[in-house]
């Protein structure tokens, strides 16, 4: 929640509706955008954060990006923290969702942890946590936080500028 509360708040400092902070948040990589013809953030997208207490990491990144924060900026008592890589309007931020699950893996295996016993820590499903090997598009940023937080990571290292 502290993430939509943040965004919320620059939004009404800058004298934004909801539709034209989502253009400025999709904005931020306008050339990329215009290239790929993909679809843009829905202000409806930005404001259901506060519904569910969650978006996905994906869309957390855009968020970040716009308010200048790194994702540790949000969690309370986070151990590790770096920026955000730079990305400029040919970009966008991803997570490389096949790395975190690589390390989180090998963090398991290493702690001699089963999916189970894991999934119980992290406070999720067992399908939670193997499903990032498979995931297309994006976990959940609580998620993906909590694990990042107990890989003793900052979320950054599993984040590029991508390049389409």
């Amino acid at each position: 929640m502290a993430l939509y509360e943040a965004m919320d708040a620059q939004r009404i400092e800058r004298g934004l509706s909801w539709r034209q902070a989502a253009n400025e948040i999709w904005g931020q990589s306008a050339v990329l955008n215009r290239q790929r013809h993909d679809h843009p953030i829905s202000p409806s997208t930005l404001t259901g954060i506060a519904a569910r207490g969650d978006t996905t990491c994906q869309h957390a990144l855009f968020i970040l990006r716009w308010l200048g924060h790194s994702p540790e900026h949000f969690v309370p008592g986070a151990a590790a923290a770096a920026p955000l890589p730079p990305a400029g309007p040919r970009q966008r931020l991803r997570w490389d969702l096949a790395a975190l699950y690589e390390s989180l893996n090998a963090r398991r295996r290493e702690r001699e942890l089963s999916w189970e016993e894991l999934a119980g820590q992290l406070r999720c499903s067992t399908h939670q946590l193997t499903g990032i090997r498979t995931a297309r598009y994006a976990i959940g940023m609580r998620l993906a936080m909590r694990i990042a937080q107990w890989l003793e990571q900052p979320a950054s290292a599993f984040i590029y500028a991508a390049d389409w």
